[in-house]
């Protein structure tokens, strides 16, 4: 794996998201890079802070913001291990994101469901992006919360 691929990013979005699971939240992991250094970097946290809208996207993007000091992200790139449901792709719209990379699709929840729009349209979009490794890791975890 090539240092400061896309795919080394999203390995490092997938450590985060291992995280969440160790913390009994929903396995998400999120990082936030721009010229190829991580400056932001979350899990989901729900459960933790008491808190709906702690998805790994937001926090994520709330400290790419305030480690930049600007509320627009144009240069940076959102990686994400599962497709952003509606309230984190609106936030990724606002934050005007460069590139948005997410791993597993969310067929209930996430954005595509219902409209692609909701990216920014200067946002480039990447999606399956180790798909199958954030989708083992969810399906271990809500298999693990059933038994």
């Amino acid at each position: 794996m090539e240092l400061f691929s896309d795919e080394y990013w999203m390995n490092e979005a997938l450590k985060q998201a291992k995280i969440a699971a160790e913390e009994g939240e929903i396995p998400v992991g999120a990082v936030i890079v721009v010229k190829n250094r991580i400056i932001a970097k979350a899990y989901n946290q729900t459960e933790k802070l008491t808190d709906v809208t702690a998805h790994a996207e937001i926090l994520a993007i709330t400290a790419a913001a305030n480690a930049l000091g600007s509320k627009y992200l144009p240069e940076c790139k959102l990686y994400v291990t599962l497709e952003p449901c509606i309230m984190c792709a609106g936030a990724s719209y606002w934050a005007q994101l460069g590139e948005l990379h997410y791993g597993a699709s969310d067929p209930r929840r996430g954005f595509s469901k219902t409209d692609i729009s909701i990216i920014h349209p200067k946002t480039k979009l990447h999606s399956g992006l180790l798909q199958e490794e954030s989708k083992n890791l969810l399906q271990t975890f809500f298999k693990n919360l059933r038994n």
